[in-house]
């Protein structure tokens, strides 16, 4: 059914495309004396119908410039790069494992195994209480690490846009694992002291798509406060969620997840477009949780030895690609040229109608509609498939593999450290198109697009990569042996 769905989308836009072809056509029959004569017969013949049609005219076109989407700008955005002192290489990692006393000799080689081949360099974070001889995960520790990420982005953030806290107006947090009383957002409102007014909002439990989530609700919230600033903050919190049993599911996480975060700064004010980076085209949500293998493939739930961890699927990779084509479903109408919908539905009739079971079926090309992705920087083997399955080329997976190496998987905010690094690299013109596509627990899959309103000049930049990005991209290897 989704299929023809999509078969008819693109229909439409068709038919849409043929009818504005017309419209020159039209407008030159319909010329200037044609319509005074027109308007002065309509007078001549009845006033109060003219006068009736002039009013429904008016009040049309007041209605539409009320109810039209307000346009959303993101003025701009800022990643946190912790201190040095946090750097985990490989082997380190594997140190404080071993030094842990948690795990068995047998999960130690699994999780040195899975360093090994997680695309993941020698510079990614760790927060300090993991670091420490014993590990002191506590609840102070954890806000102290929350405390370092969300403030240290927001303080640069504020630093480059010259936004007054007083002037924001919404205030959206997303961390899946770590949710204290008060609320992070309230964390947030403290320190900085914003309005008492402020729409405030703190979502947990949503995976590490919930970055785009927190884009899509302050972006709804936009559309009805007007002149509004909105401050998203995506992050992800380690300290209390380091798994400490040796159930091999939920090993997995602890080889691949590290410290980071993002503060973005969303406005609807259109005086503001003149300085803003980008403006938000479209977010597009699709949940599976109504299916139990897609509800169940990432669940956080306690080991046989009463250990808390988020256990990992076999089934997540098959779960991951069936949200992502339930999500281009959607999105694909919205961005793709016509030619490509065209033919993707003639693919379809052949197959779908005519039981042309040879033909293959068309994957539109997502090239044609963007010159950047951002994909969520889960792991080697997420990209790897994300990479065949849209038939990117290794530039264009470059952000995303040079975002694991060098920070790891940083869960939302890994889409914001990517973007920067495409900034950074001097790719991003005035105009671009840019989809960051995010997957998280649920399961979910979700899409924002993005068009640069403006060329990025990196040498006006300051981001994670400024005093590194010429060291990069680096080649990475599919083993890189951890050394005794």
């Amino acid at each position: 059914m989704k299929h023809f769905k999509l078969g008819f989308r693109c229909i439409t836009n068709a038919l849409y495309s043929m009818l504005l072809s017309f419209l020159p056509t039209l407008s030159s029959r319909l010329s200037t004396s044609n319509l005074r004569l027109m308007w002065d017969g309509s007078l001549r013949l009845n006033p109060q119908y003219l006068a009736l049609c002039s009013a429904l005219l008016a009040l049309s076109t007041a209605l539409y410039f009320m109810k039209r989407p307000r346009p959303v700008y993101l003025l701009d955005f800022a990643c946190v790069k912790p201190e040095a002192a946090g750097q985990c290489a490989r082997e380190r990692f594997v140190k404080q494992s071993v030094a842990a006393g948690f795990f068995t000799e047998e999960n130690l080689a699994f999780q040195k195994k899975i360093l090994e081949r997680s695309g993941l360099g020698q510079a990614t974070y760790f927060p300090e209480a993991l670091l420490t001889t014993p590990p002191k995960p506590c609840v102070a520790e954890a806000r102290k690490e929350a405390e370092m990420v969300m403030f240290g982005a927001i303080d640069d953030l504020l630093a480059k846009t010259g936004v007054k806290p007083r002037d924001i107006g919404i205030l959206v947090v997303n961390c899946s694992l770590f949710n204290p009383t008060p609320s992070l957002s309230a964390m947030v409102v403290n320190r900085y002291k914003l309005r008492g007014n402020i729409a405030s909002y703190n979502l947990g439990g949503m995976g590490c798509s919930a970055g785009l989530i927190s884009i899509d609700l302050a972006k709804q919230l936009l559309q009805v406060r007007r002149n509004s600033y909105a401050l998203v903050i995506s992050m992800e919190n380690i300290t209390l969620n380091w798994y400490m049993g040796n159930n091999r599911s939920m090993l997995v996480s602890n080889c691949i997840f590290r410290v980071g975060g993002a503060a973005i700064l969303l406005t609807n004010c259109r005086s503001e477009r003149r300085r803003a980076k980008y403006q938000l085209i479209h977010t597009v949500r699709t949940h599976k949780g109504s299916d139990a293998q897609s509800y169940g493939c990432v669940f956080q739930e306690e080991d046989g030895g009463g250990k808390v961890g988020v256990a990992l699927s076999k089934d997540l990779m098959a779960v991951a690609g069936e949200a992502l084509r339930a999500n281009i479903t959607t999105l694909g109408p919205l961005v793709l040229p016509i030619s490509e919908q065209l033919i993707f539905f003639a693919s379809l009739v052949l197959r779908k109608v005519f039981k042309l079971r040879r033909v293959r079926p068309y994957l539109p090309d997502f090239k044609k509609a963007f010159e950047h992705f951002c994909i969520h920087a889960g792991g080697r083997a997420v990209l790897d498939t994300l990479e065949s399955n849209l038939g990117l080329s290794p530039w264009h997976m470059e952000p995303s593999r040079m975002t694991l190496y060098r920070f790891g998987n940083t869960s939302s905010s890994s889409l914001w450290y990517e973007l920067a690094y495409a900034e950074m690299k001097g790719r991003m013109r005035k105009g671009d198109r840019t989809w960051q596509i995010a997957f998280g627990s649920g399961f979910k899959c979700n899409s924002a697009v993005w068009r640069a309103l403006r060329t990025i000049d990196p040498a006006a930049e300051r981001n994670p990569w400024t005093d590194e990005i010429n060291q990069f991209p680096v080649d990475v290897p599919k083993v890189e042996v951890v050394k005794e």
